[in-house]
């Protein structure tokens, strides 16, 4: 694949990573920031379900080290080419592969380009009982040439070198005293908080996200206000929501569909509008989607919540924003009775009296089956996948029953907080606040 000869940013591409890099010009890019699953024995609990994501962590351990090395080493090597002469790169890793992905850096990068192991110490839970307590993460930090941006970052004197008035090393600072901004900081790092609480108010639900200051940090230090920030493993947009923060153009990778429709909500709340590239938009490219991948895109899109439960989930897929409803996500062309049948039994099995199933289409016998329901005291509402595409009208018709009123407003909700014209509504409240809007949460 030929790159291009351009470069847009501002922009989040819904893709393999490996399918987009090849894409970019040579030597367009400032800083470049890759956070990749950890090699590690541990499986992330991923907490959307996201088929693409996954695939994207399992696919690490498939084959051992050297396969992962490799996959790496792919994407790497179009990072090398795409990195200007004065950028860097820092590869975010554990202690489970650090040596082996160093060894690939080298070469790609040369052995006299490695410019700091910087080790990011935390505590947390999770204590062992015959080892020490693993509580640190490792930062590959990369430059392709002497060459390049450095803004140190300080911290105050020991009390013993303020007490002297001098440093203990006979150079420029020996006679001439110290210096009023401190001593710079080392490559090891203790003072970057890392996101552990549940309440954290950065926390998204993203298995791996980190926190914005240790992106500032990395940010801050080796960029300048419009260079251009590159994440491939964008995940909830921790990179580039904090290099909108600090005034670089930036561009996101990510394979999931959830994770990048997250990353749009993000910067929106920042005020930056955040195109995207990749994500389906047609009901043909939704047929083509993988199951968890379908099914992600309908909870998220009528701004519902995921079940959590893996197994023993009753056929229950999500729940709607408003009642807590259950959902039933169908990746089929037509549903017919019996399907309408089973989730009855689910509908009263988990004590509710309403519910949604969501499917491309329905036969005469399923829009029977939930006639008869009704008339039962159990509400069915059929919603076709085509009523939930952009530019689909989602302002209830007369005649529209509330509870499909109602999850029309939850993509409401979600087109109104993209636009960021109330950042800080609650979801409800934000319906509330458009006219003619469902108000009634």
């Amino acid at each position: 694949m030929n790159p291009i000869g351009y470069l847009e940013t501002g922009i989040i591409f819904c893709a393999d990573n490996l399918d987009r890099l090849p894409e970019f010009p040579d030597e367009c890019v400032d800083l470049i920031y890759l956070d990749p699953p950890f090699f590690s024995n541990r499986r992330y609990e991923v907490i959307w379900g996201d088929e693409a994501e996954i695939r994207s962590f399992e696919d690490r351990w498939k084959g051992g080290i050297e396969y992962y090395v490799e996959w790496m080493r792919e994407r790497v090597a179009h990072m090398h080419r795409i990195l200007k002469p004065t950028g860097l790169l820092y590869l975010h890793c554990d202690a489970t592969a650090s040596h082996y992905l160093k060894v690939m850096l080298d070469r790609e990068f040369g052995r006299n380009n490695v410019r700091n192991e910087i080790v990011w110490c935390y505590s947390g839970g999770g204590i062992p009982t015959k080892d020490f307590p693993r509580k640190h993460d490792l930062i590959l930090r990369y430059t392709k040439s002497d060459e390049y941006f450095y803004v140190p970052v300080y911290r105050p004197y020991s009390a013993g070198t303020v007490q002297r008035g001098r440093t203990q090393v006979k150079g420029k600072y020996f006679a001439a005293g110290l210096r009023d901004e401190g001593t710079p900081i080392e490559d090891w790092w203790i003072d970057v908080p890392k996101i552990t609480s549940p309440t954290d108010l950065e926390k998204l639900g993203y298995p791996t996200q980190k926190s914005e200051a240790l992106l500032e940090r990395i940010i801050a230090t080796s960029s300048e206000p419009d260079d251009i920030v590159l994440d491939p493993f964008c995940g909830c947009g921790t990179t580039i929501a904090v290099a909108e923060k600090l005034k670089r153009r930036w561009i996101g990778i990510d394979i999931s569909p959830t994770a990048v429709n997250l990353m749009v909500r993000r910067m929106a709340k920042l005020g930056a509008t955040a195109k995207t590239d990749g994500l389906p938009k047609t009901l043909d490219d939704l047929r083509r989607l993988k199951h968890f991948e379908f099914q992600n895109w309908v909870i998220q899109r009528v701004h519902g919540r995921h079940n959590r439960k893996k197994t023993g989930d009753l056929g229950i897929d999500g729940f709607s924003f408003l009642e807590g409803l259950p959902i039933q996500v169908k990746q089929v062309d037509t549903v017919d009775r019996p399907v309408l049948d089973a989730f009855e039994t689910a509908l009263r099995r988990d004590g509710k009296h309403k519910g949604y199933i969501i499917a491309f289409g329905f036969n005469r016998g399923a829009h029977e089956e939930a006639a008869r329901a009704k008339r039962e005291g159990l509400e069915i509402a059929i919603i076709e996948v085509a009523t939930l595409m952009d530019g689909a009208d989602v302002e209830p018709r007369p005649g529209t029953s509330q509870l499909v009123a109602d999850l029309l407003s939850g993509i409401r909700a979600a087109a109104i907080e993209a636009r960021g014209s109330a950042p800080n509504l609650s979801i409800a409240e934000l319906v509330a606040s458009e006219e003619g809007g469902v108000t009634d949460a």
